[in-house]
């Protein structure tokens, strides 16, 4: 009878067909989640006309939808290490697919905001349980690259709504944008056939035929048994007491309180340029075609960031590699403000998605490396939920800005704010506190058997 610690047997496993897998369906259900968010930001100036709504009822109408992903990160973000996260990305699948669709039926902004509202909760559950599976299911060694990869399905998502958008809203309707998330449904049931559940779930509740199942698959061997002893690092310590509550045990307090600030400020702007940088491109002098590719390239350089500051991570460390993004978008946004050469423009809007966007996906993972096993699921997901506050304010506050007299493009002045407000909360990280961080290092090693 085998002693094992599955963490340790997936961590020091290589890349095969079962990584891939996890991969490829992770990256499906990031990329499709990354379609939905963007395609109210690029159907939304002719969706202004179709309701006959100003724009500052717009922007409130996507700060409801982020009320409800910040409702769905708590609800079904927290419920992941319950019953686990296999179940609550299908389920937010189908929320997506079923109130986008219903949304592109909408007669006005009231019906919009009730149905775009629920499939935001479904939204805002999916990110989490996604996060935190990869994160689980990757060599330690290929890590960070693997789970920047996978974030790059977000952009894709991003870029393939920009791309339809050019068709749709220059020969169709931008209905047609949200009839076509019908598709995450599609595929919820081919997921649920060949996904596998988390191992801490497993663990917990003693499925140790699927433990030496899974560990077998990633392997690529048949070395473990249901016979054998399995065991979840760092839990004896944090077996007790509710998830919450112990986010800020053992000195974790101040990081976790500063987690929610970066996150917060990181979400204010994504969610502002989502929702409004097609608009104020538009209102800059810039066609509808012309929108969309900046939204593109905004996707580009979010896909760019991700995939830099994953190799980087490696070499100089998580914190590291997020403060020069963070303190480089303050710069890129200033720069941003002022400049009026397309050619410029369209580099630092990569920036800034880079800088943005690349920041938060790599935020997610030092969150989730953060806490012990067992509550890495709830820290990631109630950090991300406090991350709304920022999408919600995000495009109500841009939507402010633009009914006033300033030039459109000086609404990207005020995005530099929250990038300084991030780069100094992570500066202030504890990372002597974390259970692993930057190149794998372990700072405890505590246990828990399930025989």
């Amino acid at each position: 009878m085998a002693k094992v610690y599955p963490e340790q047997v997936i961590g020091k496993s290589k890349f095969n067909r079962f990584h891939l897998m996890v991969f490829l369906w992770c990256f499906t259900a990031i990329a499709l989640d990354g379609f939905d968010i963007a395609i109210y930001g690029i159907g939304l100036p002719q969706m202004m006309n179709d309701f006959d709504i100003t724009t500052a009822t717009a922007g409130a109408v996507g700060s409801y939808a982020m009320i409800g992903m910040m409702a769905g990160t708590f609800i079904l973000g927290m419920m992941t290490d319950l019953v686990g996260k296999k179940r609550i990305l299908a389920a937010c699948l189908i929320i997506i697919g079923v109130f986008n669709f219903l949304a592109g039926f909408a007669p006005n902004e009231t019906y919009f905001v009730v149905f775009r509202f629920i499939a935001s909760i479904g939204m805002g559950g999916l990110m989490p349980a996604v996060i935190s599976l990869m994160t689980e299911y990757s060599p330690a060694k290929n890590r960070a690259m693997i789970v920047a990869l996978m974030y790059c399905g977000y952009s894709t998502g991003t870029i393939g709504a920009s791309l339809l958008g050019i068709y749709v809203l220059e020969f169709i309707s931008w209905r047609v944008l949200f009839w076509v998330s019908l598709l995450t449904v599609v595929v919820t049931p081919i997921l649920l056939k060949q996904f596998p559940e988390s191992l801490s779930y497993h663990v917990r509740r003693g499925n140790k035929a699927h433990i030496a199942d899974i560990l077998n698959r990633a392997t690529a061997s048949n070395t473990y048994t249901s016979n054998d002893d399995y065991y979840i690092e760092n839990h004896s310590v944090e077996s007790k007491g509710i998830p919450v509550k112990k986010l800020f045990n053992n000195g974790r307090a101040l990081s976790t309180i500063l987690f929610w600030v970066a996150v917060i400020s990181c979400l204010m702007m994504i969610a502002g340029l989502g929702t409004w940088l097609p608009n104020i491109m538009q209102e800059s002098g810039y066609g509808v075609s012309s929108a969309m590719i900046f939204t593109i390239t905004l996707a580009t350089g979010q896909m760019m960031g991700s995939l830099l500051g994953g190799a980087l991570v490696d070499k100089i460390g998580h914190k590291n590699v997020l403060l020069t993004l963070l303190g480089t978008g303050a710069i890129a946004f200033v720069l941003l403000s002022i400049t009026e050469q397309t050619l410029i423009l369209f580099v630092l809007i990569a920036a800034v998605g880079a800088c943005t966007a690349g920041s938060q996906n790599l935020i997610n993972p030092y969150i989730t490396m953060f806490y012990p096993a067992d509550i890495r699921g709830s820290g990631l997901s109630i950090a991300v939920g406090m991350g709304r506050i920022g999408s919600i304010t995000g495009p109500l506050l841009i939507g402010m800005v633009l009914m006033t007299t300033l030039p459109p493009q000086l609404t990207f002045l005020g995005f530099a704010v929250p990038s300084v407000i991030a780069f100094i909360a992570l500066l202030c990280v504890q990372e002597q506190h974390a259970t692993e961080v930057q190149k794998g290092q372990l700072f405890s090693k505590k246990e828990v058997t399930v025989t």
